[in-house]
């Protein structure tokens, strides 16, 4: 690709980016329209994780397996009996060819920016040089952005299982599947087999899932995901995983008791994927977690080199890395000094029932503020009286007595995802009780109750 920008530095480029996923791509794109000479290495994938092994493919997954749900729902709404058969080929390869035109989209933003593109595994050379392959390229600035990558612990036949990245390629369909871990992929991947019609166990190693969520809503989903069908094993671990002659694999648990399973999915946690970046050659501090030691505008123990997106201590979002990028861009090429706001950062469990939350869970908000008032509705959604579903959904509204600010938003139902989007702009514009209580809402969704609750918890 020829890069249109023009620039005086003696390097080969004002800016070079390690990882074309979404803060890297976002940082590339922005500061070349902003006037610099930029160039992205990526030795995997346009999109990174998001785009190829994460946000986009699980979501696309999430809507496979809610249809069985809507199928059985639809009923009662007048629809004639049916018997639906799931292909796991086919949505397999319809997913395939959707990220394949995703990678495209990516390869030709950053044409159409002017970004140079190169294949392949940047190593440093020293602080303001990389080499990729048998090249070498000098860079004013260097941006680490390669994301994280699945953990999986090693133990006996621990080759046997599968992560995040080859999940969604299986080449059948596992008709029993062990999901282990208890965070928001091993949750949402639980959900997603339950609902394609696979025999779902989930394993966690401590007494309840989603750690860190409010208290009443890990509670209430683990209630909520059982009755959907995932068989919830807490405080359970596997020590040894055996193949079988019949292609099945055998897992003996800490309490020596066996499952048979057809497949096994760790899901329990990620790592930063800086392997083999010739850190050796550069002084990046990394923290206790393994992970790179930024300031408030991602610049690391080098002067020259930055870095942003998962592999540094905020969380673990997409949006997050888009906006850690766009402010890079700003403050490094536009003269516009930009940092990014960590408060009420919306994010949503694609669970099933989803869980969407903003801001503080109870705990976190009474030992942040003391004193504290919780509004709180569980119900039954209109549509699941009709469809015969026994699904609830809980909405939870914290407040801080004081000031009568809104400080934490959590929602287990149907759209959740949908709706604290529009709840966390509120949170942001600093929305008080009084001003949610003056709302009109939308009647009949589920959405009003947000606005109608009048009554405290406590």
């Amino acid at each position: 690709m020829n890069n249109n920008n023009t620039s005086n530095t003696p390097y080969d480029y004002d800016l070079f980016v390690i990882g074309a996923g979404s803060g890297g791509v976002r940082a590339s794109r922005m500061s070349a329209g902003f006037g610099a000479k930029v160039a992205v290495a990526e030795d995997r994938y346009m999109g990174g994780t998001c785009v190829n092994v994460g946000c986009v493919p699980k979501k696309l997954y999430v809507y496979a397996s809610q249809f069985s749900n809507a199928f059985k729902d639809s009923q009662g709404f007048g629809w004639s009996k049916t018997t639906p058969s799931f292909e796991w080929s086919t949505l397999r390869d319809n997913k395939i060819e959707e990220i394949s035109r995703l990678n495209g989209i990516y390869d030709k933003m950053l044409d159409g920016a002017g970004v140079d593109v190169i294949n392949g595994r940047a190593r440093f050379v020293d602080q303001h040089t990389v080499s990729v392959g048998d090249k070498q390229y000098t860079a004013e600035k260097i941006i680490i952005a390669t994301g994280t990558w699945p953990y999986k612990p090693d133990f006996p036949g621990s080759e046997h299982a599968v992560t995040s990245n080859e999940i969604f390629d299986l080449a059948e369909f596992p008709k029993r599947i062990i999901v282990v871990g208890g965070g928001y992929i091993a949750v949402e991947f639980a959900g997603i087999f339950n609902g394609l019609g696979a025999q779902t166990t989930q394993l966690y190693r401590g007494p309840l899932f989603l750690r860190g969520f409010d208290q009443d809503i890990r509670e209430f989903a683990a209630k909520e995901i059982a009755a959907s069908g995932v068989d919830l094993k807490f405080n359970s671990n596997i020590t040894a995983i055996e193949k079988q002659a019949d292609g099945s694999l055998k897992a003996t648990l800490e309490d020596g008791s066996s499952m048979e399973t057809d497949a096994i999915l760790y899901a329990t946690g990620r790592k930063p994927h800086i392997q083999d970046l010739g850190f050796d050659n550069v002084n990046v501090e990394l923290d206790s977690r393994g992970k790179i030691s930024i300031d408030e505008n991602f610049k690391t123990s080098e002067d020259s080199i930055y870095a942003l997106g998962d592999l540094t201590p905020g969380m673990e979002l997409t949006p997050v890395a888009l906006a850690e990028g766009m402010a890079f861009a700003k403050t490094q090429y536009n003269n516009q000094p930009t940092t990014v706001d960590y408060n009420y950062i919306a994010t949503a469990v694609f669970c099933q029932p989803n869980i969407g939350t903003c801001g503080l869970g109870e705990e976190a908000a009474r030992e942040k503020y003391g004193e504290i008032t919780v509004f709180e509705s569980n119900f039954r959604a209109m549509k699941h009286t009709i469809g015969g579903r026994e699904e609830r959904t809980l909405m939870k509204l914290i407040v801080e007595t004081k000031t009568d600010k809104v400080v934490g938003i959590h929602m287990v139902g149907e759209d959740a995802g949908e709706i604290i989007q529009g709840m966390a702009i509120a949170m942001k514009a600093g929305a008080t009780k009084a001003i949610f209580d003056s709302t009109i809402g939308i009647h009949p969704t589920a959405a009003e109750e947000f606005v109608t609750m009048r009554t405290a918890k406590n």
